[in-house]
């Protein structure tokens, strides 16, 4: 009976599509492999001209405007493979999604933005306030297209306990559209209470969309989920499928969090549609994650980045004025400083959540407060983060204490050193698992969001966040970051000296980080 048992559940993880699809994309890359090693011996001439085009692969790499880090890992994989390494630099080096999904998310963004202007006069009373938070401001105006507003207030929650009762409770307000989109739904607890009001929604009329990405829920969702929503009246897509073709479009995740309720509240932060987000199963100890809550003309950035995405998957609105804060709400919306929701997305050059990140470690003068569940950055973000505590700015980086990957905490951990010896605190929180996404800095400026400081985020996903400047609300993220390393172990120079074995697959970790 046991025996019978361990059969199934091995024939089921056999049979699920993840091992399905992950051994149709290996035997692609020993086919590849294969080939061309063979018409390389055969034929010496397709041996020289791949070498030829290793050494064009690397004139390309140096020359292109990408990161130096992700220059310098494709550099190395050439010249420790050449025959093969020019090859596959030109066949999976792009960082940009299929052509026919940019074309598409470019013409539903397109025909979104003039919903969403800029209004001067709030742009300019923020530039008499705060210079430089205007200048944050012009940069996200200008190159993410999400203007800046005076109307609307933030409320911050410190974990997913706090945030869950109150989404339960404003989606039960819902009158007339509610918008999901989400990188991890799993069924459970969490999940099934939002669905159960969701389909009550529906039913009534309410017009309810889901977004999910399918590769982040692959391993918790049923194949084909989105049909079973379709079923209860809620139209549901899944983005970018996971399917057996080799190719770095499957690297585009929608990883943003998103929750729009009749276009004047939306919810974003860390916090995913699944049980150990609030803590009702504990994967890796406690799970500190923290999220927002935007009410008022604000929310209408996060609700075209939905629509962006739902458009360019399947073609819905014509008229997105019904979709507007001011739609289904009489009266001002309460203002409360300056509010100013962000999206990055991987189809353009520009490193917005990145580049948001920096501008705020610049404008550090007393403190900046850092919450990342992953510390794999860039040589920008350490000049940066390094430059700011050589200035005096009390820089302190909280970090997970119980990892969910080991080699990625590994990653994450072969930075301690480098920024310890430049003047930044680095701490481990104790009770678990951090997969909050938060920098505060002065009292003045905070940002929440979806967006780590690693190369998947800040390079390849689509990502949101929430900039706040000269906000009430800041003085809670503080305190909570304060609270947050209370409860977590300040590493030394000593705590973060490792094995040498571990230093060595750290090392090689490093150098390849840009590419995994």
């Amino acid at each position: 009976m046991k025996l019978l048992k361990l059969w199934k559940k091995l024939l089921k993880v056999l049979l699920h599509r993840v091992v399905i699809v992950g051994v149709l994309l290996l035997l692609q890359i020993i086919w590849m492999v294969v080939n061309l090693t063979e018409l390389a011996a055969y034929f010496p001439l397709v041996n020289t001209a791949l070498n030829i085009l290793s050494l064009i692969a690397v004139l390309a790499v140096v020359n292109a405007r990408d990161n130096p880090s992700y220059k310098l890992a494709w550099v190395i994989a050439i010249l420790v493979f050449p025959m093969l390494g020019g090859a596959m630099y030109l066949l999976f080096s792009g960082w940009l999604p299929s052509k026919n999904l940019r074309n598409k998310l470019t013409k539903a963004e397109n025909q979104l933005r003039p919903f969403i202007k800029q209004e001067e006069a709030v742009f300019q009373s923020l530039r008499e306030l705060d210079f430089a938070a205007a200048g944050q401001a012009q940069y996200i105006r200008d190159f993410a297209k999400f203007p800046v507003w005076n109307d609307s207030t933030a409320t911050y929650f410190k974990c997913g306990e706090e945030n869950f009762p109150v989404l339960l409770d404003e989606l039960k307000k819902a009158e007339h559209f509610i918008f999901l989109e989400y990188f991890i739904v799993e069924e459970g607890e969490m999940w099934n209470s939002i669905l159960e009001i969701l389909k009550e929604k529906a039913a009534a009329g309410v017009d309810v969309r889901m977004l999910y990405d399918d590769l982040g829920s692959v391993f918790v969702l049923p194949y084909k989920y989105y049909r079973t929503l379709e079923s209860y009246g809620i139209k549901c897509e899944a983005f970018n499928k996971f399917v057996p073709v080799f190719s770095l479009v499957m690297n585009n995740r929608d990883h943003r969090k998103i929750l729009v309720i009749d276009g004047h509240t939306a919810f974003t932060g860390g916090i995913n549609l699944a049980d150990e987000y609030i803590n009702r199963k504990a994967k890796f100890g406690y799970w500190k994650d923290t999220g927002i809550m935007v009410r008022g003309e604000a929310a209408v950035n996060l609700t075209v980045m939905f629509l962006t995405v739902w458009n360019a998957i399947r073609p819905t609105d014509t008229d997105f004025s019904r979709l507007l804060p001011h739609a289904y709400h009489s009266g001002i919306f309460k203002g409360d400083g300056y509010i100013q929701p962000y999206g990055d997305s991987p189809l353009d050059k520009e490193t917005v959540g990145e580049n948001v990140y920096l501008n705020m470690i610049s404008a550090a003068r007393k403190y900046l407060y850092i919450f990342t569940p992953y510390l794999i950055v860039d040589n920008e973000m350490i000049t940066a983060l390094s430059l700011a505590a050589k200035r005096g700015v009390d820089v302190r980086i909280v970090t997970p204490g119980v990892p969910d990957k080991k080699l990625v905490y590994w990653l994450t951990q072969s930075y301690y050193r480098q920024f310890i010896d430049n003047g930044v605190k680095i701490y481990q929180y104790i009770p678990g698992f951090i997969h909050a996404k938060v920098f505060v800095c002065d009292d003045i400026y905070a940002t929440v969001g979806t967006i780590n400081l690693d190369y998947r985020s800040l390079y390849l996903h689509f990502e949101c966040g929430v900039f706040l400047c000269h906000c009430s609300e800041i003085a809670k993220i503080k305190e909570d970051a304060i609270e947050t390393m209370e409860q977590s172990r300040l590493i030394t120079k000593e705590l973060a000296q490792r094995r040498l074995p571990v230093r060595l697959v750290q090392a090689i970790l490093r150098v390849f980080a840009p590419l995994l």
